[in-house]
């Protein structure tokens, strides 16, 4: 499958970061590299290319993921990679 990188701005994302986890430098400094991204779904959105999640040489390194809440979308489930690499975000109340 061919995938299709869209332009994507996180500005109002690393906002509602800055707010609600002002502490993981790392992080809101990492959203700030996400300005492409694959809609895989309405409800999801890659950053990182995640063919063979997990595997050795994939991008995609799952770490952890961390809960933001947004007034216009609700919960967002952000995809911390190793390194705090956005993998991507997922809106819940678009599931």
């Amino acid at each position: 499958m061919k995938i299709k990188w869209e332009t994507y701005n996180p500005e109002w994302l690393i906002e509602i970061a800055k707010e609600q986890i002002p502490e993981e430098n790392e992080i809101i400094n990492n959203l700030r590299q996400c300005v492409k991204c694959f809609k895989e779904s309405k409800a999801y959105y890659y950053f990182v290319y995640s063919e063979n999640p997990n595997e050795p040489n994939s991008e995609w390194q799952f770490d952890e993921n961390i809960v933001l809440q947004s007034k216009e979308e609700g919960e967002i489930v952000l995809d911390i990679l190793k390194g705090k690499k956005i993998g991507g975000i997922e809106f819940l109340n678009r599931l």
